[in-house]
């Protein structure tokens, strides 16, 4: 008859940690094993190895959560002080027990993730924003901001990058949208994928991203690096935050300079937030083909987006109309209802008396695709994009 591992004293775990934290470099599983047997305990073999898991969550992983997480479907973990933590996964959210005995410990544990990802959380910095070398994307607050005990939020990247076809098969992408939206991004056309949080903007944009052309090299510019299409040749740039002092900071704007000189064949902005709306539509504007994310809550709310974006780029909103109507050839806009998502529109962008304005040329909804007033339009882009080019003759000598 099997018996569970028996709980691991407080004190060894303080002062393996001590041992494994005062040492330079990486911490490896021999090393946990070694500071574990230099603690003076006699485990065994099931205990040594029970004990190298539990001080690999605490050091590297996420700690008391670890047990908690299921292997499969996991998207965020929140918790909520130490009295609440939630879960969501492909079904939805639900809450567990919490594993934490004080908002101590969560406090710890948040320190932990954002220290490690090189960022500072304590009473001088109560909020920070971090991805880990393990890929988790961790948000912390502490209090007295947070008002009801410290704050953690980690969302986890898929281990699978989902293809078009995938999201036809879940229901997120109407078949006909899926083949209007490849024959788009094959022609070289430029978009943006629009939506609210958690909506799935960087799912959709990785699956489009996927069917570029084999040829081109893509050049992606994020935040935190979340996108991952299944391309053969792409190329990652990620912003970085500035330390305590200040100083060393690299924003979205800078990057997309930057990736300018790389000789870019598609240029992604993983999701515009700020200045760098200005650097996107400018290379829009000027020969690149290219394509990103932007926060909105329905497609016809993008122009405002767009507009306030913009403002913060020192960009009038007569700039703004001018620049994305030459710039941008369709807009994507992706919404969430429960746990499902779902491609609701695809829209062109035109200007009207002066400010810009969606047409929604085909709207899903219910599983069904409706053709709507831009679907001419739409049809006449992807012509023109498709159409093979005139053969040239050739003179004889």
């Amino acid at each position: 008859m099997s018996t569970s591992p028996p709980e691991l004293p407080d004190a060894l775990l303080e002062d393996v940690r001590d041992r494994l934290l005062s040492a330079p470099g990486p911490v490896t599983d021999a090393d946990i094993a070694e500071a574990v047997r230099a603690g003076g305990r006699v485990l065994g073999a099931a205990g040594t190895l029970h004990a190298v898991q539990v001080v690999r969550a605490e050091l590297t992983g996420l700690g008391p959560l670890e047990p908690l997480l299921p292997h499969r479907g996991l998207t965020d973990v929140y918790v909520n002080g130490p009295d609440q933590v939630w879960l969501e996964t492909e079904a939805g959210v639900r809450r567990v027990a919490s594993p934490f005995r004080s908002d101590a410990e969560v406090r710890a544990l948040a320190v932990r993730l954002v220290t490690a990802a090189g960022r500072r959380l304590d009473a001088a910095h109560p909020c920070a924003d971090v991805q880990t070398a393990a890929g988790y994307r961790v948000h912390a607050v502490l209090p007295p901001v947070s008002t009801g005990g410290t704050l953690l939020s980690v969302r986890f990247r898929s281990h699978r990058t989902l293809s078009l076809q995938d999201l036809v098969d879940v229901g997120t992408v109407h078949p006909d949208t899926a083949e209007l939206l490849a024959g788009a991004v094959q022609s070289g056309a430029n978009f943006l994928v629009s939506g609210a949080t958690g909506a799935g903007k960087t799912t959709v944009l990785n699956a489009l991203l996927s069917r570029a052309p084999q040829h081109e090299r893509i050049v992606l510019i994020e935040d935190a690096a979340e996108l991952r299409p299944e391309h053969p040749h792409v190329v990652g740039l990620q912003a970085r935050h500035a330390n305590a002092e200040g100083a060393g900071g690299i924003d979205l704007a800078e990057l997309v300079r930057q990736a300018l000189r790389m000789r870019p064949d598609r240029l992604v902005v993983g999701e515009c937030r700020g200045a760098e709306v200005r650097e996107l539509l400018t290379a829009l504007n000027t020969g690149h083909t290219g394509a990103g994310t932007v926060h909105a809550n329905s497609a016809e709310a993008l122009p405002a987006r767009l507009a306030a974006l913009g403002a913060l780029a020192g960009m009038s909103r007569e700039a703004v109309t001018l620049q994305a109507v030459s710039a941008l050839d369709l807009v994507v806009h992706v919404a969430r209802a429960g746990g499902r998502r779902e491609v609701r529109a695809v829209s062109l962008l035109e200007e009207r008396a002066g400010s810009l304005a969606t047409v929604p040329a085909a709207v899903q909804a219910d599983g069904r695709l409706r053709r709507a007033p831009g679907w001419a339009g739409l049809c006449a882009l992807l012509d023109r994009a498709l159409a093979p080019a005139p053969a040239t003759s050739r003179s004889t000598p």
